[in-house]
């Protein structure tokens, strides 16, 4: 499920992006001769865009992941020292 969301987040962005990199709203200033060609740029940009959206998301989410896992080692180790150093003590 959580791969579904990451491609629907993918596509999301890329529309916005392909929106946004539209020529009408430069006043089709750069618009080439040939409209196959545009419509083949923006077919092939799409999914390569949609490609690094999805793994850029996915790199984030290991990213964060790994941080988390080492913030959990570390308390780990922080709360055995201390249990340990107030074991000590009680005995």
């Amino acid at each position: 499920m959580q791969r579904f969301f990451d491609l629907l987040i993918s596509v999301l962005g890329t529309v916005v992006a392909v929106a946004l990199s539209w020529p009408y709203w430069r006043d089709y200033e750069y618009w080439a001769s040939s409209h196959t060609a545009w419509q083949v740029y923006f077919a092939a940009g799409f999914v390569l865009s949609v490609y690094v959206f999805y793994v850029f998301i996915g790199s984030t989410r290991i990213l964060f992941s790994h941080a988390a896992d080492e913030a959990r080692a570390a308390r780990a180790v922080v709360e055995k020292k201390c249990c340990d150093h107030e074991g000590g003590k009680a005995q």
